[in-house]
């Protein structure tokens, strides 16, 4: 059975791109959100394997979203994806509970190998 995913970015091209490279390898997205407010209700209905998470969104931004969704399910799988220069912003969220963290401009093969290294733990 393919992991479901759910894919949160406030730019519809993000989640896009993001999607057309994790459904070529196999995976099924669940979900997109454009903020955490809706990332945090849809990880409670779908309950997906993985997130992928932006840093930078409206009402409420990625850190504070990895911080609710973990209050929901302390082993929640996020991988928080972010801008270059965004560092301080990245030890943040993985200190909030992130697993990992990938960079934008997004290289198809790093975003895989995050997710195969996040699941297989």
């Amino acid at each position: 059975m393919s992991k479901k995913i759910l894919i949160v970015d406030d730019a519809a091209f993000m989640r896009m791109m993001i999607k057309n490279i994790v459904t070529k390898a196999g995976y099924e997205v669940v979900g997109e959100a454009e903020n955490g407010n809706v990332a945090l209700e849809l990880y409670k209905q779908l309950k997906p394997d993985l997130v992928t998470m932006d840093i930078t969104m409206p009402e409420m931004d990625g850190i504070e979203a990895v911080k609710a969704i973990r209050g929901v399910d302390a082993n929640a799988n996020i991988i928080m994806c972010s801008a270059m220069g965004q560092q301080a912003m990245v030890m943040e969220a993985i200190q909030a509970g992130a697993k990992d963290f990938i960079v934008k401009p997004f290289q198809q093969d790093r975003i895989i190998q995050a997710i195969e290294r996040v699941l297989n733990r």
